[in-house]
């Protein structure tokens, strides 16, 4: 059998949108899946959208989110140059542009811009289109030479017959036929001497053996000129797998200005790259037991581009981030640290054991910069309702509550440990005293001392972090408060 072979070809044109992310994640894991190798291959033939250091977003991306490529322009595996600038310089495309006009498949267009704007639109499908009419078809040889010798500036185009059919095979979208007429004679090396995107491309993955074509199906419409240039080269055709659309919420393709785009915008955000990953693999492709956390390897073992779907894709942000949270949970609890510290410092400023805190919220938060909401009462006491008091559940009010303060704060004052198991027992023992229910205590205090209807951590959890001395002044604003209120 032939080795598989996929290639990730982006554009450096900035940072790296989530569906090619996916793409690449797709071609990654269909190769290692089958043993095979994954190629990085930079198509950089489109001057005018190259962006300065896009390159190396590229790398880093693919770094970051674990796709290693066997190949590509930092590892030549024999099929280099890998990218396509300096693969023009060894004449490759117009080499084979020029075999095609040899066969007929392609020929000369000296058409200016002002001809070329004269040709009439057609309409498509309901889509106004300009057709190119195969003027400079009619060349004689003659004409051309005449024409290249003067020094006149062209362009060469495919030549596909105006009657008949082409037809390709998808992977997921079966056998799919056009009609010849709707095809344009598209241009394969335009007049600055490049190849275009489509030509370069079929001429590259022949050239570097790729077996496996993955990419999003906004380019089943160019399938049947890939497919021409193919037959017309007498080469074998890759696999083509083209991915369903990514769409936003509102079922629209997702667009730049949703704000979590790109891969590097998530992890501005505060997303894990292993989360984003394990997300971006199930948008188009579900396994067969519809489970949704993944491993890198586990995809790699159990993925199968059969099971990709033709219905597009919904990338939901709030279902990121609740699996963005199971990866913090799961997370070794030095690292995460490591990670939450800079949002921690930025939150609080006081002088507190900080890893305690990460220790409260690592099983609550979804995203690294959910923790300032978390933990900014630890700082100041937000101003708050003390209608927060009340709780039906704990059978507390405004009332009971400055009641249980200011009875329990002698004791709280005569305490000395302030450890989290000794408040708690002493708590306990005033609780049994009173013949309370826990909450009927606990919720005041918490109150008391956070100003947050939801904490990270209980009443004695939140009074150890903060000691003996902020806790005691809380609970003494926390009285004055009600009684001013009350």
């Amino acid at each position: 059998m032939t080795k598989v072979r996929t290639r990730y070809a982006p554009s450096p044109t900035g940072k790296m949108h989530v569906g090619n992310l996916r793409s690449a994640l797709y071609e990654f894991l269909i190769a290692k899946h089958a043993g095979g190798e994954f190629m990085l291959r930079i198509e950089d033939t489109d001057q005018e959208r190259y962006v300065e250091g896009a390159t190396e977003i590229i790398y880093r991306t693919l770094e970051t989110a674990g796709l290693k490529h066997d190949e590509g322009p930092d590892k030549d595996g024999g099929y280099g140059p890998y990218v396509q600038s300096e693969r023009m310089k060894t004449g490759i495309y117009l080499k084979y542009a020029k075999e095609l006009i040899e066969k007929g498949e392609a020929y000369y267009c000296f058409c200016d811009k002002e001809r070329l704007e004269s040709i009439k639109t057609e309409v498509v499908e309901g889509k106004e289109i300009t057709m190119y009419d195969k003027h400079c078809l009619s060349l004689s040889k003659e004409e051309i030479e005449a024409n290249l010798s003067a020094g006149k500036p062209y362009v060469i185009r495919q030549n596909i017959p105006n009657e008949g059919t082409t037809t390709f095979h998808d992977e997921l979208y079966g056998d799919i036929t056009v009609e010849n007429a709707e095809l344009d004679d598209m241009i394969l090396i335009k007049s600055d001497g490049y190849p275009t995107y489509n030509f370069a491309n079929v001429v590259d993955d022949h050239t570097m053996n790729i077996t496996h074509v993955v990419r999003g199906n906004e380019y089943l419409s160019s399938a049947p000129k890939y497919q021409r240039l193919y037959d017309a080269f007498g080469w074998e055709s890759p696999v083509y797998i083209h991915l369903p659309l990514i769409t936003d919420e509102n079922h629209k393709k997702l667009s730049k200005r949703s704000g979590h785009a790109s891969f590097e915008d998530l992890l501005e955000q505060g997303f894990l790259p292993e989360a984003i990953v394990n997300y971006i693999a199930l948008l188009g492709w579900s396994p067969e037991d519809n489970r949704e956390i993944f491993t890198l390897d586990e995809l790699i073992r159990d993925f199968d581009y059969h099971r990709i779907s033709k219905s597009p894709a919904v990338f939901d942000i709030v279902k990121l981030k609740w699996m963005n949270g199971e990866y913090l949970k799961a997370m070794d609890f030095d690292a995460f640290y490591e990670a939450a510290e800079p949002y921690l410092k930025k939150a609080i400023t006081k002088d507190l054991d900080l890893r305690r805190i990460a220790e409260m919220v690592k099983t609550r938060i979804e995203i690294f910069p959910d923790i300032a909401e978390h933990v900014d009462f630890f700082e100041e006491v937000p101003e708050y309702d003390i209608s927060m008091y009340a709780h039906k559940k704990m059978k507390t009010s405004p009332e009971s509550s400055l009641e249980v303060l200011k009875d329990i704060l002698p004791r709280l004052e005569a305490q000395e440990d302030y450890s989290n198991d000794a408040l708690y027992a002493m708590l306990c023992e005033y609780v049994k005293e009173k013949e309370y229910k826990n909450g009927y205590v606990m919720w005041p205090i918490r109150t008391a001392v956070s100003g947050k209807q939801m904490t990270p951590g209980g009443a004695t959890e939140l009074m150890e972090v903060l000691g003996k001395e902020e806790s005691i002044s809380r609970i003494k604003a926390a009285i004055e408060k009600l009684e001013k209120e009350l």
